[in-house]
């Protein structure tokens, strides 16, 4: 099956079936949004969504974050992985939003990665998420997805190399979306360990299931 091909498969079933995906963090803003996913590294979207209310409670706007120290912020976010970084990273954030962009959000990737804790995947989804724009941000479940459908060459083995290789295949106005669709396919069907391949629509295009499952499902016909 060529390339082409494979993309029409995902991007159609997906535009057909889960038209408006949205993220599963929970925010009510730009500040929000950022906040929760610097939380999320290595961390839950549930774990993270426990957390926040509370957080974002006591400090509502980037003003009160920059107000605060990272001892202060600790108590609200300790059951996260590496609270005590992450706590580091949201004071320091919080003070360069405030000092720097006027306490708002930018939309430029290049300034997003300018703030403590923000590498280019967070800096992806906010521009994606909250700007509309046509970035893909690579994690964990878009790498492997991508790799096991086939989206994306074995030779992309970084994260830049995966979202270089599935936006030059994407229209730029689906790019949004497509993060969403790989990271939920990942997250719930196409999962790291025991993927449930049986539950999956994308079976026919994945070359993970044709070369690695489908064989073993086939009996085994003995020789007349």
């Amino acid at each position: 099956m060529r390339l082409a091909e494979r993309f029409r498969r995902f991007l159609g079933y997906f535009t057909e079936n889960f038209p408006a995906p949205e993220t599963e963090l929970h925010y009510g803003s730009p500040y929000e949004l950022l906040v929760a996913v610097v939380l999320s590294a290595q961390c839950t979207d549930k774990r993270v969504n426990l957390v926040t209310p509370k957080l974002f409670e006591q400090f509502p706007t980037a003003e009160h974050l920059a107000a605060a120290s990272a001892e202060d912020i600790f108590p609200f976010i300790r059951s996260v992985s590496y609270p005590n970084n992450k706590a580091k990273h949201l004071a320091g954030l919080g003070r360069m939003l405030v000092e720097r962009f006027g306490g708002e959000v930018p939309d430029r990737l290049e300034d997003l990665q300018l703030l403590p804790g923000v590498g280019r995947k967070t800096a992806n989804v906010i521009v994606s998420v909250i700007y509309n724009q046509p970035a893909m941000a690579v994690d964990t479940h878009v790498f492997r997805v991508a790799h096991r459908l086939g989206l994306v060459p074995r030779s992309a083995t970084t994260p830049l190399a995966v979202e270089k290789a599935l936006v030059k295949h994407i229209p730029e106005e689906l790019i949004p979306k497509a993060h969403h669709w790989l990271i939920l396919h990942g997250r719930y069907i196409c999962v790291a360990r025991s993927p449930k391949c049986l539950q999956c629509p994308l079976t026919d295009i994945c070359k993970y299931y044709n070369s690695s499952v489908k064989p073993a499902l086939e009996p085994v016909v003995a020789p007349v």
